[in-house]
C-alpha cells in the first residue's frame, strides 16, 4: 500500500479520506466566496464584523440591449454568402455579433448558405439575403465570411452619403486596387435598389465585385471609404488558408470574356432561387439565422454555372 495510507490506522479505508477530501475542498470554495463578499453580516453600528475582506472579481460586463436609445433608429442585415466553411463560420459569427454590439449597432446576421448543385454564386447569394433579410433592416453589409474587422474606429453605421466600402484597398491585406470593392462592402437597401443588386451570372469565383463598382457608377452613386485608420494592411484578419481551400477559379466556354462585360438586364429583377429551409441559430452565444438556398440557372445563358 502507499506509504502515507501505511500510517493510518488498519481499519481506516480510502474511502472517508476521499470524502474528507471533498468536504474540504468544498468548505474551502465557500469560505472563498465569503471571504471575497462585499455583503456580509454587520455590526449594529455598521461597522463590518470581522477583518476587510477583498471584494469579488466582477463578473463579465453584459452587452447593452438594442431597445437602448443610445443603439439609434437603424438595423443592419449583415449577408454572409456561404458555403462548406464551417470553422471560418464558427469563429465570424460570434466575433462580429460583438464587433456591432460594441459598437451599439443593431444588426442581424444571415448565413447565405448555398446548397445546391451548381458553382457558387456569391453575387446571387447577395441579391437572396438582401430579398430575404425582411423590413426591420434597412440597410445591408455584404461581408466575406474570411474577414474579420480588428479595428474597432471602422465605421459599419448607417451609409446614408453612399455605398462605405469598409475594407478599402488601402486596409485590405489581398487587394490593393483603387476600384476594389469586395470585401466588406455597406449600402442603404435603397442604394442596392438603385442598382439592380448584383449580376447573377457570375458562377465560380471572382469578378463580380468588379462589375458591381460599375453598377455603383451607372447609378450616380459614390462609393466611400475609411478615413483616419493607422492600422494599414493589419486592420483585419483574414481567415482563408489557400493551401486548405482552393478557389474555383476555372473558366468554362465563354466565361472568359463574359467576366469583363456589364450585365445591363440581370440582378434582383431576375434572380431564380429557392429557399429550403430558414433556421435560427446561436453560435457561442451570438444570434444568426442560415438560409439554405437553391439557386436556379438556365444553363443556355450561363453554362458555366456547372462543371459540366
Amino acid at each position: 500500500s502507499p506509504p502515507l495510507l501505511g500510517l493510518l490506522p488498519g481499519r481506516f479505508s480510502v474511502f472517508p479520506l476521499f470524502f474528507l477530501a471533498l468536504v474540504l475542498g468544498f468548505a474551502s470554495l465557500l469560505w472563498l466566496q465569503l471571504s471575497c463578499s462585499g455583503e456580509g453580516p454587520v455590526l449594529g453600528g455598521g461597522q463590518s464584523l470581522g477583518s476587510a475582506r477583498q471584494p469579488c472579481p466582477p463578473p463579465a460586463p453584459l452587452l447593452p440591449v438594442e431597445d437602448e436609445p443610445s443603439w439609434g433608429p437603424h438595423r443592419l442585415a449583415l449577408l454572409v454568402p456561404f458555403r462548406e466553411r464551417f470553422e471560418e463560420l464558427l469563429a465570424f459569427v460570434p466575433y462580429m455579433h460583438r464587433f456591432l454590439s460594441k459598437k451599439r449597432i443593431r444588426h442581424h446576421i444571415f448565413v447565405l448558405n448555398q446548397v445546391d448543385h451548381f458553382r457558387f454564386n456569391r453575387a446571387s447569394l447577395i441579391n437572396v439575403g438582401f430579398l430575404e433579410s425582411g423590413n426591420d433592416t434597412d440597410y445591408i453589409a455584404m461581408h466575406d465570411v474570411d474577414l474579420l474587422p480588428l479595428n474597432e474606429q471602422l465605421d459599419y453605421g448607417f451609409p446614408e452619403a453612399g455605398p462605405f466600402h469598409v475594407a478599402s484597398p488601402e486596409l485590405h491585406p489581398l487587394y490593393h486596387y483603387k476600384t476594389y470593392v469586395g470585401g466588406i462592402l455597406l449600402l442603404t437597401k435603397q442604394h442596392y435598389e438603385m442598382c439592380n443588386g448584383m449580376s447573377n451570372r457570375f458562377w465560380g469565383w471572382g469578378r463580380e465585385d468588379d462589375e458591381f463598382y460599375r453598377r455603383i457608377k451607372g447609378a450616380g452613386l459614390q462609393v466611400h471609404r475609411p478615413s483616419g485608420i493607422t492600422t494599414g494592411y493589419e486592420t483585419f484578419q483574414h481567415l482563408h488558408d489557400p493551401a486548405w481551400r482552393k478557389r474555383d477559379q476555372k473558366r468554362i466556354a465563354a466565361q472568359k470574356q463574359e467576366q469583363f462585360k456589364v450585365d445591363r438586364e440581370g440582378g434582383l429583377n431576375n434572380i431564380r432561387y429557392r429557399i429550403e429551409s430558414r433556421t435560427s441559430l446561436s453560435v457561442a452565444g451570438a444570434p444568426c439565422t442560415v438560409l439554405n438556398i437553391l439557386l436556379d440557372c438556365d444553363t443556355s445563358e450561363t453554362p458555366w454555372c456547372t462543371f459540366g
